[in-house]
């Protein structure tokens, strides 16, 4: 791809749009790897409540066993997650997405057989979803590199915002169906089933051709492909503003809404309020992901990073402890903004860096941002018992809206422009 400096090649200005590329549906490798993806994420997204209600069921009811195996599948993914860029850069991206999700499979297939034979010991269910967070380490940086080996450059945005709807669709589908085949069931089919989406999606991936288009095996050790990742993030200079910006909205805002928000909205609009926040949120997401298919804009990133300032919107609504239609209203205008954001960074990052770093920049952009979830959940609750939670939901509100405009101020990040010709640097 080309060299992701900061000075703009020749574009149509921000306001006109960019002719509509050919659907990368057209391509039969995008459509063996989306079908794969959209089973492995429908698996994934039903995963979580089938695997705490095995924990809970399990343990007898202790809340602590279920935060030892949600922390034992986090803990191993943010370590690994460097060298699962690495690896990514160095190896062929389809072997490397297949393997780990085999890996994924093995491990909830041997969680689903504990809970099937009613052998539920929590060692074991650490163990193997310590297993699972390694996995997933090396799939997320290999799936970013992936997708620009297989659709051309110009069909890089309609391909991430099919991905994107795929991931809402999941996402909202998901817990539903993994309930109600808990409530029918058990949990141990509802894993299982996920361990099979997993393989499925393995298969999927190797039916993937050879493009050629990908990294070229690079010497070295590890720590050694590590340093120049990071010479490369360090180098780019539209990169260093947004991951600051994202990892202070992950501080104050993620841990706040997934504590505080349904507290406060239950005290200020009613418990029933809260699953119609999370309705509009969703559709929220499915529309933007729908309308950025069709929709190019010259500056892709930049408008991300102005959307990504109604992410706070929810928060800022609760702080001030207004009533039901603004909490949906919110919510609905929060899902805009976080799908335009995440289809906005991944074609930033897939169009302009370049291919043989890939992976390695996108872990440490991950790593950068998720590595202040943990400590922004871990605060919150002492933060709202000292000084109320309507006003930590405030402040939190308002200082993540003003971490996600910051980078405008930034040229480098205004700047950018999505129709820049991809090819290595």
């Amino acid at each position: 791809m080309d060299s992701p400096s900061a000075s703009p090649s020749a574009s149509p200005p921000a306001s006109e749009p960019v002719a509509t590329p050919a659907s990368p549906l057209s391509r039969p490798a995008f459509r063996w790897f989306l079908t794969g993806h959209a089973v492995s994420l429908l698996g994934s997204a039903m995963a979580p409540v089938a695997l705490a209600f095995a924990v809970l069921d399990g343990s007898g009811g202790r809340p602590g066993d279920l935060g030892a195996v949600l922390a034992a599948r986090m803990l191993p993914l943010l370590a690994f997650l460097l060298v699962g860029g690495a690896t990514a850069d160095r190896f062929r991206r389809r072997t490397v997405l297949a393997a780990a999700h085999l890996g994924s499979a093995a491990a909830q297939a041997a969680v689903a057989s504990l809970l099937l034979t009613g052998h539920y010991a929590l060692p074991s269910v650490v163990g193997l979803e310590v297993l699972g967070g390694i996995c997933a380490a090396f799939t997320a940086p290999a799936l970013r590199g992936l997708l620009p080996e297989l659709v051309d450059t110009a069909a890089l945005r309609p391909a991430n915002a099919l991905l994107s709807t795929v991931r809402n669709v999941a996402k909202v589908a998901g817990p539903s169906a993994s309930g109600l085949l808990v409530a029918v069931a058990g949990s141990g089919p509802a894993l299982a089933l996920d361990a099979v989406s997993y393989a499925v999606a393995a298969g999927c991936l190797l039916r993937l051709p050879s493009t050629g288009r990908g990294p070229a095996r690079r010497p070295g050790s590890v720590r050694t492909q590590l340093r120049a990742g990071w010479r490369e993030f360090r180098r780019i200079r539209w990169l260093g503003p947004p991951t600051l910006a994202f990892f202070v909205i992950n501080l104050v805002q993620t841990g706040t809404w997934q504590i505080l928000g349904p507290t406060l909205t239950e005290r200020t609009a009613g418990r029933a309020v809260w699953g119609l926040v999370l309705s509009a949120r969703g559709i929220g997401l499915l529309l933007s992901g729908a309308v950025l298919y069709r929709l190019a804009v010259g500056r892709l990133l930049a408008l991300g990073q102005a959307a990504a300032a109604l992410g706070s919107v929810p928060l800022l609504v609760l702080g001030w402890r207004l009533d039901a239609p603004w909490l949906v209203a919110a919510g609905f205008a929060a899902g805009l903004g976080v799908c335009v954001t995440g289809i906005a960074w991944d074609t930033a990052l897939q169009e302009h860096v370049p291919a043989h770093a890939l992976s390695r920049v996108a872990a440490y952009g991950d790593l950068l941002s998720y590595a202040a979830i943990p400590v922004g959940q871990l605060c919150v609750g002492p933060l709202a018992r000292a000084y109320g939670g309507f006003r930590v939901a405030a402040v939190a509100g308002a200082v993540a809206a003003l971490a996600a405009l910051l980078p405008l101020t930034s040229p480098a990040v205004r700047r950018l422009r999505h129709t820049r010709p991809a090819g290595d640097a």
